[in-house]
């Protein structure tokens, strides 16, 4: 069985679930946000395997030693925009979590990441999708891989792009410069997003007229992209990629111990096949989810790397010295 059981474990094989004093409660979006709901009622498609409601848990990070909230058995997917804390220069990215299709980080892989992006003048979106088993992944019941046959956290994806491309006035964002940043599992997402123009369920309104193609996307530690041992650097079969992908950056360390290095290599090559402008930085250091939280290694520069990339693309203004 390879090294990553790709993000199957992720977050989950790397840290225990956290004891708590009281019943947890779930996720509620920050004060300044608007949380939208993403399916129109009735509209909402069918559940996954729930284990029990939606609720928060917290975790120790293998690599910061922070703590982080992990939310399960989201049946619900939401999306909540995070406006800017200045003047929006027009840019919006949404923030894929990552949690390998089991949870959702939806601080360490989500709302500090919107923290980032909102001082860099960017509208940022929160994904919440739904979990757990939205996606492939490592089934602990069966100790075995799963695959379910209904891609619902890229269905989430699709229609969630759709819906801030339609209401682009509403958040004052340029619907041309809608971008995509993805983590572990989430990075899976935003492949599956950056690859398939065709959406993965039927259309329900509006919001499904509009692209659900980004127009720049950011791949981090990702999981579930390459084929495995013995098949060089191919891609899995449900990641195709043509020359209509969207430019993208990838970032990963080389220390991974969750999602082999090689999950970006496979991806990157492939861009690179395509003829996809495509940006890659691996770091020594750094291990898995690492987010924003670790303090002491280069692996701290992919934020300042990023900024420059999206300056490069022309999706976020040079700042005036």
């Amino acid at each position: 069985m390879r090294a990553l059981l790709s993000s199957s474990f992720l977050l989950l094989a790397m840290v225990p679930f956290a004891t708590a004093k009281a019943a947890p409660s779930t996720w509620h979006p920050p004060q300044g946000t608007t949380e939208l709901p993403l399916w129109p009622e009735g509209k909402v498609k069918a559940p996954p395997k729930l284990k029990g409601p939606e609720q928060i848990s917290e975790a120790t990070s293998r690599v910061s030693g922070e703590r982080w909230t992990m939310l399960q058995n989201v049946a619900v997917p939401t999306l909540t925009v995070f406006p800017p804390k200045g003047p929006a220069n027009g840019t919006a990215v949404m923030v894929v979590p990552g949690g390998g299709y089991r949870v959702l980080a939806m601080d360490l892989e989500g709302s500090e990441i919107c923290d980032w992006l909102n001082a860099q003048g960017i509208t940022c979106a929160l994904l919440k999708y739904r979990v757990p088993a939205s996606g492939p992944n490592w089934d602990p019941d069966c100790n075995c891989r799963d695959n379910p046959t209904v891609p619902m956290a890229l269905q989430d994806a699709q229609r969630a792009m759709g819906l801030l491309r339609l209401q682009a006035q509403r958040w004052n964002i340029d619907p041309k410069r809608v971008g995509v940043i993805g983590f572990s599992a989430g990075g899976h997402v935003v492949a599956g997003l950056s690859t398939q123009a065709r959406r993965r369920y039927a259309a329900v309104d509006a919001a499904d007229s509009q692209s659900s193609r980004p127009d720049f996307a950011m791949v981090m530690y990702s999981g579930h992209l390459w084929a495995g041992h013995g098949k060089g650097l191919s891609l899995v079969k449900d990641i195709v990629v043509d020359d209509a992908v969207p430019p993208t950056f990838i970032a990963q360390a080389t220390d991974d111990r969750t999602d082999d290095v090689r999950e970006s290599l496979a991806y990157y090559q492939a861009l690179i096949d395509e003829g996809v402008p495509v940006e890659m930085h691996l770091f020594a250091r750094g291990d898995h989810a690492f987010g924003l939280r670790v303090k002491d290694a280069p692996v701290t520069a992919w934020t300042q790397l990023a900024e420059r990339w999206m300056q490069d693309i022309g999706m976020l203004p040079e700042r005036q010295l």
